[in-house]
């Protein structure tokens, strides 16, 4: 077999803030539905609805005095450690983000320069070789980068790129709607190179889609919940049901083709990787996918879960996840040599996109 390029994972860091925000914390929220109308019932029994559902006990925020691009920069230099490469030897750095930096006291959206730029800045690279530019794709963002960057190996173009997914959700959330209950902040890392195999390693597939006639406005930004709010100040607004129904319908199928692509059937994946947006969701994507393939037992430990301590940090999930598992710092899962990959994510009300990954 004659040898071939193929995109490899040589290195991955993460930040995750100090700071614990748990259910009880939102005890003082008053919430209201996208109608405006006060939730009935008490508080704590909404909060309580809220965690069965979700399964989210606690999330993360940053410092007040940090923004996205803090997160993102830290978690690079966590990642440039962990793989012990010269920086300035980076052809790319992607970053994907859905909001920019947002200040705590001024919640206006700053993307100018880039997230991509200003990380570089930070991170001190004098290389002008080093293209930095950022991508916008949803909760799917950071994957997306990965493919975007495997294009570039592939193509010959570049040999090492650093992909970045960092979200400030907690600073687009309206504190009077019981959805900003499932936001947090965080940052993910990884490092990606090309390797020459004879035999296939690294990404062997991928998968995406975008579904923008009936999905585009399940996802949108839209003034507060409260009709006592400020009218001018707009947030993150979720249809959940349907967007809810849009993962369970699509996502499997999606997989399922990743996975074909790569020659290979779900009896050869040892992990599950996927966007950590709700778990009851993600076990039910779980569940349609194995059924798609006749197969009822699902293997204990081959879906790791950290929403439940860390909640929905958006692009920052799935290379967070990542990290945790290759630096052993997620209690029953492990990724050893060999072992075949799935990741996956679902976001934006549209977007779907999934790669298989040989270790």
């Amino acid at each position: 077999m004659s040898s071939r390029i193929y995109t490899k994972i040589k290195g991955t860091g993460s930040y995750i803030p100090t700071n614990i925000v748990e259910n009880k914390d939102f005890l003082q929220h008053v919430f209201y539905d996208q109608k405006q109308q006060m939730l009935t019932g008490e508080t704590q029994d909404v909060i309580r609805k809220f965690q069965k559902i979700t399964n989210i006990d606690e999330r993360r925020y940053a410092d007040d005095s940090m923004v996205t691009s803090d997160l993102a920069f830290i978690a690079a230099e966590n990642a440039i450690r962990s793989s012990d490469f010269d920086r300035e030897t980076l052809d790319g750095i992607i970053v994907a983000h859905n909001f920019g930096d947002v200040k705590k006291n001024n919640r206006q959206s700053d993307i100018v320069p880039s997230i991509a730029s200003r990380v570089k800045y930070k991170l001190g690279i004098n290389n002008p070789k080093t293209a930095a530019f950022d991508l916008i794709f949803g909760c799917p963002g950071w994957l997306q980068g990965v493919i975007q960057a495997n294009y570039q190996i592939k193509s010959g173009y570049a040999k090492r790129i650093m992909v970045i997914g960092a979200e400030m959700l907690s600073r687009v959330s309206d504190p009077h709607d019981r959805d900003s209950m499932i936001y947090s902040d965080g940052a993910g890392a990884t490092i990606l190179e090309a390797v020459e195999s004879d035999e296939p390693t690294g990404i062997l597939s991928l998968a995406v889609r975008t579904d923008a006639i009936n999905e585009a406005q399940l996802l949108g930004m839209k003034g507060s919940n409260s009709p006592h709010h400020a009218k001018h100040e707009i947030y993150l607004k979720m249809e959940g049901r349907k967007l809810y129904e849009y993962a369970l319908n699509n996502v499997p199928s999606l997989v399922k083709e990743c996975i074909e692509h790569a020659k290979l059937s779900l009896k050869d994946i040892q992990k599950v990787l996927i966007h950590q947006a709700n778990e009851k969701m993600d076990e039910a994507i779980l569940e349609r996918l194995f059924k798609l393939y006749n197969e009822l037992n699902i293997p204990e430990h081959i879906m790791p879960m950290i929403i439940n301590k860390l909640g929905n940090s958006s692009v920052a999930t799935l290379p967070t996840l990542l990290d945790l598992i290759l630096k052993g710092k997620l209690a029953d899962h492990h990724i050893n040599l060999g072992d075949n990959v799935v990741f996956a994510s679902v976001g934006a009300g549209m977007n779907i996109n999934a790669i298989t990954y040989k270790f």
